[in-house]
C-alpha cells in the first residue's frame, strides 16, 4: 500500500503558476498547514515577484508595496521554492506540470485591458491606461512603448483606481516623482510633458463614482494642479438619492462631501487643471491620422433594483478636444494553454477555485485558480486573501480523491533538470534578492526608494548569465 500524500516524506506537491498577491496568498495558506505537509514552487514568467505589486502599484504609493514584507517570509518558509523567468505554456506545458506536481494553481490575474469597441480606439495617441501604468512602472513588457506627452489635453476615460494613478501621474510635478521608484525613462518624458488639462471621465454620475476617498483626496492636494469640478455636475437625481440611501458603506457618501467641498473652490490658479466629468461616454475618438478629439454622448442613470442603477445614452452629443487618450475601463484576463477560458469575463470558469469544463461542468482534474484569473479584475489587494484561501480550501478538500496517474514523478529535482534541458536559466528567489539588492543601492545613491532595472537582459546579465 503507496504512502498517503502529506506525509514529511511525501509531501503534497503545488505548483503556483504567477506571484502576484493571489499567488504569494495560496502559497502562505498551503505552506502553514500542519497536516498535510505540502512544498510549494511558485513560477513567473518575469525574473521579479509580486506581480502587480511591482509592476502595477504607483510609485508615489509607496506604503502600498509594503506588503512585500508579508510576501518575504513566506519565500523564507521551508518548502518554498522561486522559479522566475519560466512560462508556463511555452517553456512548461501544463501536462509536464501536472507530472511533477499533484496540483497546479494559476493566480496569473488579468494581463491585458478591456477593449471599448468604438470608432478610433487604435488611433494613434489612444492608449490602454495598463500599458500606460506598466511603462511608468518599468514593467519589462512595456518600457519600449513611446507616450507623446506634447498634447495639452488629455482625456482619461474611466475613474477607478488605474484612471486615478494616471491622472495623478500625469498631474504630478517630476520633482515629486523623482523621489519615487518610477522609471527613468518615464521620469525624463514627464519632465518634458506639456500636458496641462486633464478630463477624468466618468459613465455614471459622481455618487456612483469608482475612486475611493483617499484617491479624489489625493487629486485634491496635488502641488501645481486644481481638481476642478462643476456644481451642476454635483447635482443628484432621483435614482442617485435612493443608490446613497442603499449603501451601508460610507465611501459614497464621503466621496460626494470630498466633491461637493472641491466644487467651491473653483478654477483655482494652479497651471494644470484636472477636470472631472461625470455621466458621459465615449461614443468615438477622432481625428485624421492620430487622436484630436473624443465624441462624448451623455448619460442619464436609470434604476436597475434597490439601490442599483445603469447608465443610459440620451441622444445628446458634445466633442471634447484632446491629443491623448487613456482608455482605463479595467484590465481582462488571457487564455491559458490547456485551461478553459470565458472569452467574455477573461476569467477560467470555476466552481470554489476548481478549473470547470465547460462542456461536462465538471472540475479539470488537479487544476485551480485563484486571483483576478478565477473571478475577474475586483477588489484591492488584500481582496486575494480570502480568495486565495478558498481555492487552497478546495484543494485541500480534494487530496483524498487526488490521483495523479501513472508516469507520476514527485522528484523535487525534476523540474531543475527538465528545465535545465530545455535551456531556461530560471531565477531563485537568492537570485531575485541580489537584483533587489542592486536596484536598491543604486537608488540609495539618488535618494530613491530603488532604481529598477527595466530589461529581463539586464536583470540577467547582473547575474552572470
Amino acid at each position: 500500500m503507496s504512502e498517503p500524500i502529506g506525509t514529511e516524506s511525501h509531501p503534497l506537491r503545488v505548483a503556483v503558476i504567477g506571484s502576484g498577491p493571489s499567488g504569494y496568498y495560496a502559497a502562505e495558506e498551503l505552506l502553514k498547514q500542519e497536516s498535510p505537509r505540502v512544498r510549494v514552487d511558485l513560477f513567473d514568467r518575469l525574473p521579479t515577484p509580486y506581480g502587480l505589486v511591482r509592476g502595477g502599484v504607483a510609485p508615489d504609493h509607496p506604503k502600498i508595496k509594503s506588503v512585500i514584507k508579508i510576501y518575504e517570509r513566506t519565500s523564507g518558509r521551508p518548502g518554498f521554492r522561486f522559479f522566475g523567468h519560466v512560462n508556463a505554456g511555452s517553456d512548461l506545458a501544463l501536462e509536464e506540470l501536472l507530472r511533477h506536481y499533484h496540483q497546479v494553481l494559476f493566480c496569473t490575474g488579468s494581463e491585458t485591458d478591456r477593449r471599448m469597441g468604438i470608432p478610433g480606439e487604435d488611433l494613434p495617441g489612444s492608449h490602454p491606461a495598463t500599458i500606460f501604468v506598466g511603462w511608468y512602472n518599468g514593467h519589462p513588457d512595456y518600457t519600449h512603448h513611446r507616450f507623446d506627452l506634447d498634447a495639452e489635453r488629455v482625456a482619461v476615460i474611466g475613474n477607478g483606481n488605474v484612471a486615478m494613478d494616471v491622472v495623478r501621474i500625469l498631474a504630478t510635478p517630476t520633482r515629486e516623482l523623482a523621489k519615487t521608484d518610477i522609471a527613468d525613462y518615464a521620469l525624463e518624458a514627464l519632465g518634458r510633458s506639456r500636458v496641462r488639462e486633464i478630463h477624468l471621465l466618468g459613465r455614471r454620475g459622481p455618487a456612483q463614482a469608482a475612486f475611493t476617498n483617499p484617491e479624489i483626496r489625493e487629486l485634491c492636494e496635488i502641488d501645481g494642479a486644481d481638481l476642478v469640478i462643476r456644481p451642476e455636475d454635483l447635482e443628484l437625481d432621483e435614482a442617485s438619492r435612493a443608490f446613497l440611501a442603499a449603501q451601508s458603506e460610507p465611501t459614497y457618501r464621503r466621496n460626494m462631501e470630498i466633491l461637493t467641498g472641491q466644487a467651491k473652490k473653483g478654477e483655482g490658479s494652479q497651471p494644470r487643471k484636472i477636470r472631472a466629468r461625470f455621466l458621459v461616454s465615449p461614443v468615438a475618438i477622432l481625428g485624421q491620422g492620430r487622436v484630436e478629439a473624443i465624441r462624448l454622448e451623455k448619460n442619464r442613470l436609470v434604476p436597475v433594483d434597490s439601490g442599483t442603477v445603469r447608465a443610459q445614452g440620451t441622444g445628446e452629443f458634445e466633442e471634447l478636444p484632446a491629443g491623448m487618450v487613456f482608455r482605463s475601463i479595467g484590465y481582462k484576463g488571457l487564455p491559458l494553454p490547456g485551461l478553459p477560458f470565458d472569452e467574455r469575463a477573461g476569467t477560467v470558469p470555476h466552481r470554489a477555485g476548481r478549473a470547470l469544463d465547460p462542456v461536462s461542468g465538471q472540475p479539470v482534474p488537479r487544476v485551480y485558480v485563484a486571483g483576478w484569473i478565477k473571478r475577474g479584475p475586483s477588489g484591492v489587494i488584500g481582496t486575494n486573501k480570502n480568495d486565495a484561501i478558498e481555492s487552497v480550501r478546495s484543494m485541500l478538500a480534494d487530496l483524498p480523491q487526488l490521483n495523479a496517474g501513472a508516469g507520476f514523478d514527485p522528484d523535487p529535482e525534476a523540474i531543475p533538470t527538465l528545465l535545465r534541458r530545455k535551456g531556461v536559466r530560471w531565477v531563485s528567489f537568492a537570485d531575485w534578492k541580489r537584483i533587489d539588492a542592486a536596484e536598491t543601492a543604486r537608488g540609495q545613491a539618488q535618494g530613491r526608494p530603488r532604481v529598477k532595472f527595466t530589461a529581463v537582459d539586464e536583470m540577467l546579465a547582473l547575474l552572470g548569465e
